[in-house]
């Protein structure tokens, strides 16, 4: 059986003063508040916590958030690309 997989796409996370990031390589923003933003990377699950922490900008076309906020963590999920498309977004993020 053959898969159709695109190729994966350059993810960075770039953080600054612990304060200001931009983070490429972003398929979509799955959730987010003050003290946590979920993303969706070309390298699974990224979870980000914090305080007062926002999405500046988000360019869909690029792949791209700037976020902003007082950053404590950055945490990824060990998704496997073919049983995350079968799972619901908790059973993806707690495995």
């Amino acid at each position: 059986m053959i898969e159709d997989r695109q190729p994966v796409k350059a993810h960075k996370v770039s953080l600054l003063n612990r304060s200001l990031g931009v983070i490429t390589g972003v398929r979509d923003v799955v959730s987010f508040d003050l003290n946590e933003i979920i993303l969706d990377t070309e390298q699974g699950l990224l979870m980000i916590k914090g305080i007062n922490l926002h999405v500046k900008r988000l360019l869909v076309e690029k792949g791209e958030v700037e976020i902003d906020g007082k950053v404590e963590s950055f945490l990824y999920s060990n998704v496997d690309e073919s049983s995350s498309r079968r799972e619901g977004f908790l059973g993806r993020l707690f495995k």
